[in-house]
């Protein structure tokens, strides 16, 4: 089973060479957060998966260059979302999820993050 959930930028992406103070950055996770599972809630995805595989595409309003893999952060609090907060799998450590592989994704009016969700077999992992 394969999923595809988009989730709109509910504020600015979360950057790893940000310098900001920790106020602010758990403000912006807060929001990552909620914004992930609100979209898991109304996409109607399942929940209590065993194990998944997450491809991010990461799509913003311009074509300037960037490095993808900054981004982490609003990954991690995206899959925290879907994860801790939705209850998509058991829990976010490597037995229940692979990932999150981030990509650069395609431009758009308003920036997103577009998330391919895979079902993985497990086999006693």
């Amino acid at each position: 089973m394969t999923l595809t959930l988009t989730i709109p930028a509910p504020c600015q992406f979360i950057n790893l060479n940000q310098r900001m103070h920790y106020h602010p950055k758990a403000e912006l996770t807060r929001k990552w957060r909620h914004a992930a599972h609100a979209a898991a809630h109304d996409a109607g995805l399942p929940t209590g998966l065993e194990k998944v595989h997450i491809v991010a595409h990461i799509h913003k309003t311009t074509n300037r260059d960037y490095d993808a893999h900054n981004l982490m952060p609003t990954l991690k609090a995206i899959v925290d979302g879907l994860v801790t907060d939705y209850g998509l799998t058991p829990d976010d450590t490597n037995r229940h999820v692979i990932g999150p592989d981030v990509r650069h994704g395609t431009k758009q009016t308003t920036p997103a993050i577009t998330l391919t969700i895979t079902q993985e077999e497990t086999h006693g992992d």
